[in-house]
């Protein structure tokens, strides 16, 4: 942890100012599927936690499984979000700025090389950048990690040729570079040796980049689309299809009632904590929002400095006590919407286990 810390700082000073850490959406929900209120807060608490640990701003901001709709694009905007990284797939048109018309795009003929701009209904507009699918998938499937050196030209040439400035980019779970490949991390660090002593190559990252090369086209994309479920987003809340391939015959119905069980309970959760926070202030949903300062520091004196900037009367000690059992009720409201519990086949593995039991915490404070 303290070497990831180290290693923000010093990408600032190699990379123009721009660090090379990524804020995440809180605790990585499908965003399309959360409430606008829910949206605001896991925004607001990814970027709390990520000032908190990096100590400085986040430009960027990582989608859980890039589930995406316009509303969250416009979310992070809103909150000073200056770019997210999407799938391929998920790129539906794109027009140079100042065309009128759209070009219908697919994953294969997206140029992931370049970033893109969207525009906003709200008038906001954030960038998007688009990983290189076929390496991504050839690092987590196909042997890349195999060689450092392998996968370096598999980089360098995916470059087409072309007259703009060209990004290559992939996407990859942390997983891949050890656990899933055995010194998958030593064939990393192999890479980018290579690319370093290649005097075409250039090592950025997204926000330095973007700096560099502001978007010159355009994007749509695909509502409700994330890039491990070909059916948008339907791997959360129904019997899609969508498997991890671990269990055959094995079918996902669970799915779709377990999600209309937990939205059903935080329908209820969000009712008691309105009516029972309004008595002490005039915006419970700001106050949960504001909230994540005693997540990340327990303390008596920073619980005391919170209410007392976030309620208009004077808490007593068993007031302060319910208030944050409630604040906390609706911390576990939102961490049973946690994406891994409806990822897999099996409704008993341990993933569906942990967000019963945050909704299992949920109801023994609402009652």
């Amino acid at each position: 942890y303290h070497n990831i810390l180290l290693a923000d700082k010093q990408s600032i000073l190699q990379h123009d100012g721009h660090g090379n850490a990524l804020a995440q959406v809180y605790n990585h929900v499908i965003m399309p599927l959360a409430s606008e209120r829910d949206k605001e807060t896991q925004v607001l608490w990814g970027i709390a936690d990520f000032m908190h640990r990096f100590n400085r701003k986040p430009e960027g901001m990582w989608l859980a499984e890039t589930a995406v709709d316009t509303a969250t694009l416009d979310m992070l905007a809103k909150h000073d979000i200056k770019f997210t990284i999407l799938a391929p797939r998920q790129a539906k048109a794109l027009r140079a700025s100042g065309d009128d018309t759209w070009l219908s795009v697919d994953e294969q003929s997206v140029d992931t090389t370049r970033p893109y701009v969207v525009h906003l209904p709200s008038g906001r507009s954030i960038a998007v950048f688009f990983y290189n699918g076929r390496i991504s998938r050839d690092v987590a499937f196909a042997g890349l990690l195999n060689s450092g050196k392998i996968f370096a030209e598999a980089l360098v040439n995916a470059t087409p040729s072309a007259d703009h400035a060209q990004l290559i980019h992939i996407a990859t779970d942390g997983e891949s570079y050890g656990h899933h490949h055995y010194r998958g991390d030593m064939a990393l660090a192999s890479c980018l040796r290579f690319l370093q002593s290649n005097p075409d190559v250039q090592l950025v990252n997204y926000a330095q980049y973007l700096a560099m090369f502001p978007p010159q086209y355009e994007v749509r994309i695909h509502e409700n689309s994330s890039w491990s479920c070909v059916h948008g987003v339907e791997r959360w809340r129904s019997n899609c299809g969508c498997t991890d391939g671990g269990n055959p015959g094995f079918h996902q119905k669970w799915r779709e009632p377990l999600r209309n069980a937990l939205n059903w309970l935080k329908d209820q959760a969000d009712v008691i904590f309105e009516q029972e926070f309004s008595a002490w202030t005039n915006n419970p949903w700001h106050t949960r929002n504001q909230y994540i300062a005693v997540v990340l520091q327990r303390d008596a004196e920073t619980i005391d400095r919170f209410l007392q900037n976030c309620c208009h009367v004077k808490l007593s000690g068993e007031q302060k006590i319910r208030a944050i059992r409630l604040l906390e009720m609706q911390r576990h409201a939102m961490l049973m919407f946690t994406s891994c519990g409806w990822f897999f086949d099996e409704v008993s593995r341990i993933e569906t286990k942990q967000i019963l039991q945050y909704a299992d915490r949920v109801i023994q404070i609402a009652e």
